[in-house]
């Protein structure tokens, strides 16, 4: 089921969706700060409709998820670390088109290049340590969430405030972790 997406001739069409959406995003988010949803919930939909013409209900079940899997740590970095609620959406919905095995690939040169972003970003504004202490504390926050299983109030104490947080334009990391990505399935295709 989770190779649905990408075992098939039209993988040029999901990765040149995701390509253009996530361009978009990144020049969206370099001038206002924000991915919009007229763009997110189109998308997703999209992508739904047409993993499951593709592959009917594996299809669908391999969209859902790649959504899932693209989306989660996106998800729980907004909700433990300030991240965009845009980014999150922006990276479930190109899951969706990518499907578990592709989505993967992306998750990957997408984190290493918001990674790299975030440092850099860091360096130059030679606000490095206090964001590798608010990377610290998310982390901390993180563990005791999942070891409260949820249940207990105390994470968010942990939390750094909105005001210590750096804010990055990611859609310029998503950006250019999907062309890494893309690149990357293209070429091993190819061989």
């Amino acid at each position: 089921m989770f190779l649905t997406l990408w075992d098939h001739a039209a993988f040029p069409v999901q990765w040149s969706v995701v390509f253009g959406a996530s361009l978009i995003g990144a020049v969206t988010d370099l001038g206002s700060g924000r991915i919009p949803n007229w763009l997110t919930f189109p998308i997703l939909i999209g992508g739904l409709v047409w993993a499951g013409c593709l592959g009917g209900l594996a299809g669908l079940g391999d969209a859902l998820a790649g959504c899932l899997l693209l989306a989660t740590p996106y998800v729980l970095l907004f909700v433990f670390g300030g991240g965009g609620a845009g980014d999150a959406k922006l990276m479930g919905a190109m899951g969706a088109w990518l499907g578990v095995v592709n989505g993967a690939v992306a998750l990957v040169a997408v984190t290493a290049s918001g990674l790299i972003l975030a440092v850099g970003f860091a360096l130059a504004k030679r606000r490095l340590r206090p964001a590798l202490a608010n990377l610290s504390r998310m982390a901390a926050t993180a563990l005791v969430f999942v070891c409260a299983r949820g249940r207990s109030a105390e994470y968010s104490s942990l939390l750094a405030s909105t005001g210590e947080m750096q804010t990055i334009p990611y859609g310029v990391g998503i950006f250019v972790g999907v062309c890494l990505a893309a690149g990357g399935t293209f070429a091993w295709r190819a061989i």
